[in-house]
Protein backbone atom coordinates (compact mmCIF):
# COMPACT_ATOMS: atom_id res chain seq x y z
CA UNK A 1 0.00 0.00 0.00
CA UNK A 2 2.94 2.37 0.06
CA UNK A 3 2.03 5.70 -1.90
CA UNK A 4 -0.66 3.76 -4.20
CA UNK A 5 -1.82 5.69 -6.85
CA UNK A 6 -4.53 5.68 -9.64
CA UNK A 7 -1.68 4.36 -11.73
CA UNK A 8 -2.12 1.63 -9.38
CA UNK A 9 -5.54 0.37 -10.41
CA UNK A 10 -5.19 -3.42 -11.84
CA UNK A 11 -7.36 -3.37 -15.58
CA UNK A 12 -11.47 -3.28 -15.03
CA UNK A 13 -11.98 -3.78 -18.73
CA UNK A 14 -15.52 -5.94 -18.62
CA UNK A 15 -16.42 -4.11 -15.11
CA UNK A 16 -19.57 -2.02 -14.55
CA UNK A 17 -19.18 0.92 -12.13
CA UNK A 18 -22.33 2.85 -10.30
CA UNK A 19 -20.93 5.99 -8.69
CA UNK A 20 -22.74 8.44 -7.24
CA UNK A 21 -22.17 12.49 -7.51
CA UNK A 22 -20.54 13.97 -10.34
CA UNK A 23 -18.28 16.50 -9.37
CA UNK A 24 -15.22 16.37 -7.08
CA UNK A 25 -14.63 13.14 -5.82
CA UNK A 26 -17.31 11.54 -7.60
CA UNK A 27 -15.48 12.85 -10.97
CA UNK A 28 -11.91 11.80 -10.06
CA UNK A 29 -13.39 7.77 -9.47
CA UNK A 30 -15.06 8.12 -12.54
CA UNK A 31 -11.92 9.17 -14.58
CA UNK A 32 -9.89 6.56 -13.28
CA UNK A 33 -12.13 4.13 -13.46
CA UNK A 34 -13.39 4.99 -16.96
CA UNK A 35 -9.11 4.91 -17.47
CA UNK A 36 -8.69 1.28 -16.28
CA UNK A 37 -11.07 0.32 -18.74
CA UNK A 38 -14.79 0.19 -16.29
CA UNK A 39 -18.36 0.90 -17.90
CA UNK A 40 -19.14 3.82 -15.29
CA UNK A 41 -22.50 4.92 -14.92
CA UNK A 42 -22.37 8.39 -13.44
CA UNK A 43 -25.46 8.94 -11.65
CA UNK A 44 -26.42 12.62 -10.00
CA UNK A 45 -29.17 15.19 -9.91
CA UNK A 46 -28.25 17.85 -12.19
CA UNK A 47 -28.08 16.38 -16.28
CA UNK A 48 -26.02 19.41 -17.55
CA UNK A 49 -23.78 18.91 -15.01
CA UNK A 50 -24.10 15.06 -15.63
CA UNK A 51 -23.05 15.56 -19.23
CA UNK A 52 -20.40 17.98 -18.56
CA UNK A 53 -18.71 15.64 -16.20
CA UNK A 54 -18.89 12.95 -18.97
CA UNK A 55 -17.55 14.65 -21.68
CA UNK A 56 -14.49 16.19 -19.70
CA UNK A 57 -13.88 12.21 -18.85
CA UNK A 58 -14.63 11.88 -22.74
CA UNK A 59 -12.04 14.25 -24.01
CA UNK A 60 -9.57 13.38 -21.18
CA UNK A 61 -9.64 9.32 -21.97
CA UNK A 62 -10.79 9.29 -25.92
CA UNK A 63 -13.08 5.90 -25.81
CA UNK A 64 -13.95 6.04 -22.41
CA UNK A 65 -17.35 4.10 -21.66
CA UNK A 66 -18.88 6.41 -19.44
CA UNK A 67 -22.52 7.71 -19.31
CA UNK A 68 -25.13 9.93 -16.96
CA UNK A 69 -28.09 8.38 -15.10
CA UNK A 70 -30.61 11.02 -13.20
CA UNK A 71 -30.33 10.34 -9.43
CA UNK A 72 -31.99 12.47 -6.70
CA UNK A 73 -30.63 10.56 -3.15
CA UNK A 74 -33.08 12.64 -1.29
CA UNK A 75 -35.74 11.06 -3.31
CA UNK A 76 -36.90 7.59 -2.85
CA UNK A 77 -38.97 8.04 -5.63
CA UNK A 78 -35.76 8.87 -8.08
CA UNK A 79 -33.84 6.09 -6.15
CA UNK A 80 -36.46 3.58 -7.58
CA UNK A 81 -36.94 4.54 -10.72
CA UNK A 82 -32.90 4.80 -11.27
CA UNK A 83 -32.78 1.18 -9.84
CA UNK A 84 -35.43 0.07 -12.13
CA UNK A 85 -33.74 1.93 -15.55
CA UNK A 86 -30.47 -0.25 -14.64
CA UNK A 87 -32.42 -3.24 -13.72
CA UNK A 88 -33.72 -3.38 -17.36
CA UNK A 89 -30.72 -2.43 -19.20
CA UNK A 90 -27.80 -3.82 -17.16
CA UNK A 91 -27.26 -7.69 -16.11
CA UNK A 92 -25.14 -6.92 -13.49
CA UNK A 93 -23.32 -4.51 -11.36
CA UNK A 94 -19.70 -5.11 -10.22
CA UNK A 95 -18.94 -1.92 -8.30
CA UNK A 96 -21.15 0.63 -6.23
CA UNK A 97 -19.32 3.88 -4.76
CA UNK A 98 -21.85 5.29 -2.53
CA UNK A 99 -19.83 8.84 -2.61
CA UNK A 100 -22.57 11.59 -3.02
CA UNK A 101 -23.08 13.78 -0.02
CA UNK A 102 -24.46 16.82 1.67
CA UNK A 103 -22.82 19.06 4.00
CA UNK A 104 -23.45 21.56 6.76
CA UNK A 105 -26.41 23.65 5.38
CA UNK A 106 -27.29 25.90 7.89
CA UNK A 107 -30.80 25.98 8.59
CA UNK A 108 -32.19 22.14 8.72
CA UNK A 109 -33.78 21.13 5.65
CA UNK A 110 -35.47 17.59 4.39
CA UNK A 111 -36.02 15.46 1.61
CA UNK A 112 -38.19 15.29 -0.53
CA UNK A 113 -39.80 11.92 2.34
CA UNK A 114 -39.44 14.41 4.99
CA UNK A 115 -35.99 12.75 6.27
CA UNK A 116 -33.60 15.77 7.64
CA UNK A 117 -31.16 16.58 4.69
CA UNK A 118 -28.20 15.30 5.75
CA UNK A 119 -29.24 12.12 7.22
CA UNK A 120 -31.60 11.58 4.57
CA UNK A 121 -28.69 11.83 1.49
CA UNK A 122 -25.51 10.84 2.64
CA UNK A 123 -27.16 7.86 4.53
CA UNK A 124 -30.52 6.82 3.73
CA UNK A 125 -30.63 7.26 0.07
CA UNK A 126 -27.53 5.39 0.03
CA UNK A 127 -28.46 2.74 1.91
CA UNK A 128 -32.30 2.50 0.19
CA UNK A 129 -29.71 2.72 -3.38
CA UNK A 130 -27.50 -0.16 -2.07
CA UNK A 131 -30.52 -2.48 -1.18
CA UNK A 132 -32.30 -1.70 -4.72
CA UNK A 133 -29.10 -2.33 -6.48
CA UNK A 134 -28.07 -5.61 -4.50
CA UNK A 135 -30.05 -8.13 -7.00
CA UNK A 136 -27.50 -6.63 -9.79
CA UNK A 137 -24.53 -6.52 -7.34
CA UNK A 138 -25.03 -10.40 -6.12
CA UNK A 139 -24.93 -11.17 -10.60
CA UNK A 140 -21.49 -9.19 -10.38
CA UNK A 141 -17.88 -10.47 -10.49
CA UNK A 142 -16.05 -10.43 -7.05
CA UNK A 143 -18.72 -7.33 -6.71
CA UNK A 144 -18.00 -4.36 -4.34
CA UNK A 145 -19.87 -1.62 -2.32
CA UNK A 146 -17.85 1.40 -1.33
CA UNK A 147 -19.18 4.03 1.03
CA UNK A 148 -18.17 7.19 1.81
CA UNK A 149 -17.43 8.42 5.54
CA UNK A 150 -15.54 11.51 7.04
CA UNK A 151 -13.35 12.12 9.44
CA UNK A 152 -16.28 14.00 11.36
CA UNK A 153 -17.60 10.09 12.43
CA UNK A 154 -15.19 10.52 14.90
CA UNK A 155 -17.36 13.10 16.85
CA UNK A 156 -20.74 11.05 15.60
CA UNK A 157 -23.41 9.89 17.80
CA UNK A 158 -26.01 8.00 16.72
CA UNK A 159 -29.23 9.24 18.35
CA UNK A 160 -32.28 7.26 17.78
CA UNK A 161 -34.38 9.11 19.65
CA UNK A 162 -34.11 12.10 17.04
CA UNK A 163 -32.26 10.91 13.96
CA UNK A 164 -34.02 13.41 11.49
CA UNK A 165 -32.64 15.93 13.85
CA UNK A 166 -35.99 17.72 14.81
CA UNK A 167 -35.52 18.77 18.73
CA UNK A 168 -32.30 20.74 17.87
CA UNK A 169 -30.59 21.06 14.31
CA UNK A 170 -26.55 21.95 14.92
CA UNK A 171 -25.28 21.50 11.13
CA UNK A 172 -22.13 19.77 12.06
CA UNK A 173 -23.61 17.52 14.13
CA UNK A 174 -26.18 16.47 12.24
CA UNK A 175 -23.17 15.57 9.13
CA UNK A 176 -21.12 13.90 11.96
CA UNK A 177 -23.86 11.99 12.66
CA UNK A 178 -24.95 10.80 8.90
CA UNK A 179 -21.21 10.00 8.13
CA UNK A 180 -21.22 7.68 11.30
CA UNK A 181 -24.35 5.91 9.97
CA UNK A 182 -22.40 5.75 6.74
CA UNK A 183 -19.49 3.94 8.71
CA UNK A 184 -21.85 2.00 10.42
CA UNK A 185 -23.71 0.83 7.45
CA UNK A 186 -20.75 -0.36 5.11
CA UNK A 187 -19.15 -2.51 8.35
CA UNK A 188 -22.97 -4.11 8.77
CA UNK A 189 -23.44 -4.54 5.10
CA UNK A 190 -19.88 -7.00 5.14
CA UNK A 191 -21.39 -8.73 8.69
CA UNK A 192 -24.82 -9.61 7.03
CA UNK A 193 -22.92 -10.05 3.51
CA UNK A 194 -20.88 -12.89 5.24
CA UNK A 195 -23.98 -14.29 6.96
CA UNK A 196 -26.40 -14.70 3.76
CA UNK A 197 -23.51 -15.72 1.52
CA UNK A 198 -24.11 -12.60 -0.78
CA UNK A 199 -20.48 -12.67 -2.12
CA UNK A 200 -20.42 -8.86 -1.62
CA UNK A 201 -16.94 -6.51 -0.38
CA UNK A 202 -18.18 -4.09 1.77
CA UNK A 203 -15.50 -1.29 2.80
CA UNK A 204 -15.63 2.71 3.91
CA UNK A 205 -13.33 4.68 2.91
CA UNK A 206 -13.39 8.95 3.74
CA UNK A 207 -11.08 11.69 1.57
CA UNK A 208 -9.27 13.46 4.62
CA UNK A 209 -9.52 17.05 3.82
CA UNK A 210 -10.27 17.72 0.14
CA UNK A 211 -10.61 20.54 -2.53
CA UNK A 212 -14.27 20.51 -3.53
CA UNK A 213 -17.25 22.15 -3.57
CA UNK A 214 -19.24 19.84 -0.52
CA UNK A 215 -18.45 22.71 1.81
CA UNK A 216 -19.46 25.72 -0.64
CA UNK A 217 -22.31 24.05 -1.78
CA UNK A 218 -24.07 23.00 1.69
CA UNK A 219 -23.00 25.77 4.24
CA UNK A 220 -22.64 28.19 1.20
CA UNK A 221 -20.38 30.09 -0.67
CA UNK A 222 -20.40 32.81 1.83
CA UNK A 223 -20.31 31.17 5.32
CA UNK A 224 -17.27 31.05 7.54
CA UNK A 225 -17.07 27.06 5.76
CA UNK A 226 -17.23 28.02 2.43
CA UNK A 227 -14.94 31.14 2.67
CA UNK A 228 -12.00 29.44 4.32
CA UNK A 229 -12.27 26.48 1.64
CA UNK A 230 -12.16 29.41 -1.35
CA UNK A 231 -9.14 31.61 0.73
CA UNK A 232 -7.64 28.63 2.18
CA UNK A 233 -7.49 26.40 -0.59
CA UNK A 234 -4.03 25.27 0.05
CA UNK A 235 -4.78 23.59 3.25
CA UNK A 236 -7.29 21.44 1.53
CA UNK A 237 -5.50 18.63 -0.72
CA UNK A 238 -6.29 18.12 -4.51
CA UNK A 239 -9.73 16.25 -5.29
CA UNK A 240 -7.41 14.04 -6.88
CA UNK A 241 -5.59 13.14 -3.96
CA UNK A 242 -8.75 12.53 -1.69
CA UNK A 243 -10.09 9.57 -3.95
CA UNK A 244 -7.51 7.67 -3.46
CA UNK A 245 -8.47 5.96 -0.72
CA UNK A 246 -12.28 5.15 -2.40
CA UNK A 247 -10.03 3.74 -5.37
CA UNK A 248 -7.85 1.96 -3.19
CA UNK A 249 -11.04 0.31 -1.60
CA UNK A 250 -13.02 0.40 -5.25
CA UNK A 251 -10.35 -1.61 -6.80
CA UNK A 252 -6.91 -2.90 -4.90
CA UNK A 253 -7.10 -6.40 -4.60
CA UNK A 254 -5.75 -6.41 -1.01
CA UNK A 255 -8.59 -4.14 -0.02
CA UNK A 256 -10.69 -5.72 2.62
CA UNK A 257 -14.77 -6.55 3.68
CA UNK A 258 -15.04 -4.58 6.63
CA UNK A 259 -12.30 -2.33 6.53
CA UNK A 260 -12.08 1.60 6.57
CA UNK A 261 -9.50 3.14 4.49
CA UNK A 262 -8.38 6.92 4.72
CA UNK A 263 -5.17 8.99 3.92
CA UNK A 264 -2.06 8.48 6.09
CA UNK A 265 -0.78 12.08 6.90
CA UNK A 266 -1.35 14.51 9.29
CA UNK A 267 -4.61 12.84 11.62
CA UNK A 268 -5.79 10.82 8.12
CA UNK A 269 -6.67 14.46 6.93
CA UNK A 270 -4.16 14.18 3.21
CA UNK A 271 -1.76 11.75 2.17
CA UNK A 272 -1.73 8.39 0.67
CA UNK A 273 -4.36 5.21 1.08
CA UNK A 274 -3.97 3.42 4.24
CA UNK A 275 -6.23 1.59 6.85
CA UNK A 276 -7.81 4.31 8.83
CA UNK A 277 -8.88 5.00 12.44
CA UNK A 278 -12.00 3.35 13.12
CA UNK A 279 -13.72 5.42 15.99
CA UNK A 280 -15.11 3.19 19.10
CA UNK A 281 -18.72 4.09 18.34
CA UNK A 282 -19.01 2.53 14.91
CA UNK A 283 -18.08 -0.53 16.21
CA UNK A 284 -21.23 -0.95 18.53
CA UNK A 285 -23.00 -3.89 16.83
CA UNK A 286 -26.00 -3.43 18.63
CA UNK A 287 -26.63 -0.16 17.89
CA UNK A 288 -25.33 -1.35 13.91
CA UNK A 289 -28.51 -3.86 14.01
CA UNK A 290 -30.56 -0.93 15.81
CA UNK A 291 -29.44 1.65 12.51
CA UNK A 292 -29.99 -1.19 10.15
CA UNK A 293 -33.51 -1.99 11.49
CA UNK A 294 -34.49 1.39 11.36
CA UNK A 295 -33.14 2.45 8.01
CA UNK A 296 -35.12 -0.42 6.72
CA UNK A 297 -38.02 1.23 8.29
CA UNK A 298 -38.04 4.88 7.47
CA UNK A 299 -36.93 3.59 3.71
CA UNK A 300 -39.54 0.55 3.32
CA UNK A 301 -36.15 -1.16 1.98
CA UNK A 302 -35.55 -4.48 3.11
CA UNK A 303 -32.49 -6.45 2.63
CA UNK A 304 -32.85 -10.50 2.12
CA UNK A 305 -33.01 -11.75 5.65
CA UNK A 306 -29.31 -13.36 7.46
CA UNK A 307 -28.82 -15.25 10.30
CA UNK A 308 -27.64 -12.92 12.53
CA UNK A 309 -25.07 -14.07 14.91
CA UNK A 310 -22.49 -12.09 17.28
CA UNK A 311 -19.09 -11.46 15.50
CA UNK A 312 -15.90 -9.81 16.51
CA UNK A 313 -15.44 -5.92 15.06
CA UNK A 314 -13.23 -5.88 12.15
CA UNK A 315 -10.90 -3.83 13.21
CA UNK A 316 -9.92 -2.09 16.57
CA UNK A 317 -6.96 0.84 15.48
CA UNK A 318 -5.72 2.83 18.38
Amino acid sequence: MANWTASDIPSLHGRTAVITGTGGLGFEDAKALAEAGARVILAGRNPSRGAAAVEQIRQLNPGSDVCFEQLDLASLDSIDAFAKRLGDSDSHIDLLINNAGVMTPPQRQETADGFELQFGTNHLGHFALTAQLLPLLRKGDQPRVVSLSSIAARQGAIDLSDLQSTRDYKPMVAYSQSKLACLMFAMELQRRSNAAGWGIRSIAAHPGVSRTELLPNGAGKWSAAGSARRLLWFLFQPAAQGALPTLFAATAPQAQGGAYYGPNRLSETRGYPVLARTPLQAMDLGMARRLWNESERLTGMSFPAAPLRVTKPYQLFP
